[in-house]
């Protein structure tokens, strides 16, 4: 690779890089640097040489032994990230080469480059900085397919999100008020609940010391909310349920309290309410390409001119990703946590 230089691949690429993995499955000290071969892009790809890569639950859960990549993918963890496109497959427009893109991948972030389908990926404005844009795709593809597409939320409504401080959490505060919901959250704590509202939220619930279905019932006057975007499962479906209006939605992207849920079906159909959740690393590349276009032209806009941020935690040099996913798994973080892969 380090011999090839044409109009489709800047000069200077290398044979090899650094990037973090892990042997066996284990906790947070499993993940250690290594050298492995920079991966050549398909005909449909691009290789990005990455600034930043943005730190997610899936990739703790991969981590863990929990969650294997799908067939193909780099095994390597990582599914967002930031930087520069120094080669193009043949299919790619050569106008790519040399943007600053942020991606949605299936694996391999965690790295100083990495492919990424040439449709999964948005083009940075200017003034956009690459550690933001690193803390923007995962989340950013999650939050609009589950909330708009699958969960139908429109203007007027109201959107309960469990997280409300998580990466996830955030995202959906944001772009439910960008598109003029009502939006609840729950947080483990007071400072996470002002957090929250600081984003956005009209109502932020400790979900420690209060009953989010008391308090969301007595906060729409006994009407319900219309969606809820449900990262925890677990007992909470039926609680999620109660707090549900007629017609409304039920979107599940996790299910950090457990997979398994009791609920009463008499209440689903007297309701009238749609159950539904998804998971996005293993869709189709068309499909995520389809997510994208839609998603350029209806929420990258509110990025591009400033009105949504992405609301940062902690950003951790490439080596220091132990800490990184320590710092995840304690749950204190507040926003999004970010990988620094090389300087810019």
């Amino acid at each position: 690779m380090a011999g090839k230089s044409d109009d489709r691949r800047q000069a200077g690429v290398p044979a090899t890089m650094t990037a973090v993995g892990f042997d066996e499955p284990g906790g947070a000290d499993v993940l250690k640097p290594e050298t492995i071969d920079v991966p050549e892009p398909s005909e449909d790809e691009v290789l990005v040489r990455v600034a930043y890569a943005g730190v997610n639950r899936p990739d703790v859960i991969q981590r863990q032994g929990l969650y294997p990549p799908p067939r193909g993918a780099s095994p390597i963890p990582g599914l967002e990230i930031s930087g520069e496109v120094v080669a193009l497959g043949s299919n790619v427009p050569r106008e790519m080469l040399g943007q600053q893109v942020c991606a949605l991948v299936t694996g391999g972030g965690y790295a100083e480059y990495c492919t990424a389908h040439a449709r999964h990926c948005l083009t940075l404005p200017r003034k956009m900085a690459l550690e933001e844009a690193a803390a923007l795709p995962e989340t950013l593809f999650t939050v609009w397919h589950n909330v708009f597409e699958r969960g139908w939320a429109k203007a007027g409504e109201t959107l309960l999100v469990h997280g409300g401080t998580s990466g996830i959490g955030t995202m959906a505060i944001m772009l439910g008020k960008a598109f003029d919901l009502t939006v609840v959250t729950t947080a483990g704590s007071d400072e996470k609940c002002e957090a929250a509202r600081r984003v956005g939220a009209d109502l932020a619930i400790n979900y420690k010391e209060l009953d989010f279905v008391e308090e969301i019932k007595s906060f729409t006057h006994g009407k319900g909310v219309d969606v809820v975007l449900d990262m925890v499962s677990g007992d909470y479906v039926a609680r999620n349920i109660a707090c549900l209006k007629t017609e409304g939605r039920h979107v599940t992207i996790a299910v950090l309290g457990g997979p398994k849920a009791e609920i009463n079906m008499a209440q689903v159909m007297t309701k009238r309410l749609t159950l539904t959740g998804s998971t996005l690393r293993a869709r189709s590349d068309n499909f995520k390409a389809l997510l994208a276009d839609e998603i350029a032209e209806n929420a990258w806009p509110l990025f591009e001119n400033g009105r949504i941020r992405p609301v940062m935690d902690e950003i951790f040099p490439l080596e220091r990703a132990a800490d990184a996913h320590a710092r995840m798994e304690a749950g204190e973080h507040i926003g999004k946590i970010v990988l620094r892969v090389a300087s810019r």
